[in-house]
């Protein structure tokens, strides 16, 4: 790995030795929670806590062993659906002697309480008390612009409930940069992953995985796109301070290790991290 010091960057941008351009890039794909939108930051603060008063505790355990536990389970599923998380909380329920209730109730009991948090920031958006650039990931808008202006197909696949992330993208105002192509989660989980969306990219548009490039900060896109040859950026965002400009560590680590091939804490370098992609 190396960190270029080059003029062309003002901040971080890490390379693995797995990066090489990719001119041919023709579609580009975006996780969306921490990777354009952070309405949703500080999530764990919500999952975490929930997860320790649902799980009964072993005997003599410390609930900041409980609380490891729930915090590695949550993460290490960051970036596929939610309900992921809770069929996980439900299996770990039932290993304790619990009596686990569906997971599509815990789902949407996390949601009831996620949106207690976020509403200030949805009716912010709303009002105008809050432009949609304050709650985008730095630098985002700048690089929609840029692929839009390229002429490249941006698509849009989170792991968040569909109908929210269709609503949110609203609100920040980026549904215009994806246009139909906005994919989320459905209470019938079979029906959607990211690698279903990124094998019908494939498929309806008739191009290698070669010609993709996605962005994301969770491990499910990025190791999704690299399983069919296409070009992986890592966006390792501080989301709680965004725009610092920072890693976030844990998420630069995982990622890198599920074959990122770039890493950046944001959007500052779009323009000239475009230009290295793009030339050969």
């Amino acid at each position: 790995m190396n960190t270029p010091t080059s003029e062309s960057f003002a901040g971080l941008v890490e390379f693995a030795a797995s990066f090489a351009p990719r001119p041919q890039t023709s579609h580009v794909l975006f996780d969306f929670d921490g990777t354009i939108s952070i309405i949703r930051e500080g999530w764990p603060e919500i999952m975490v806590p929930m997860f320790v008063e649902m799980l009964p505790a072993l005997p003599g355990e410390p609930e900041e062993a409980r609380r490891k536990l729930c915090y590695e389970d949550i993460m290490s599923l960051n970036g596929k659906q939610t309900i992921y998380q809770m069929m996980q909380l439900a299996e770990r329920i039932k290993e304790r002697g619990g009596n686990p209730r569906e997971p599509l109730w815990y789902k949407h009991e996390y949601l009831r309480r996620l949106e207690e948090r976020i509403h200030g920031r949805t009716e912010g958006l709303r009002s105008g008390k809050l432009k949609p650039d304050d709650l985008l990931v730095f630098g985002t808008r700048a690089l929609l612009e840029a692929l839009q202006q390229r002429g490249l197909t941006c698509y849009l696949a989170s792991g968040t409930d569909e109908q929210f992330v269709k609503a949110e993208s609203e609100l920040l105002d980026v549904t215009r940069y994806f246009g139909r192509h906005i994919y989320g989660a459905q209470d019938d989980y079979k029906q959607f992953s990211k690698k279903m969306v990124i094998e019908r990219i494939l498929r309806e548009n008739k191009i290698p995985g070669e010609q993709l490039l996605a962005f994301g900060d969770g491990y499910v896109e990025i190791q999704n796109t690299k399983e069919v040859g296409g070009l992986a950026v890592a966006v390792a965002s501080d989301e709680a301070n965004n725009g610092s400009g920072r890693f976030d560590e844990w998420k630069r680590q995982r990622l890198l290790g599920v074959g990122a091939d770039v890493v950046i804490p944001d959007f500052r370098d779009a323009l000239p991290l475009l230009n290295r992609i793009f030339t050969a």
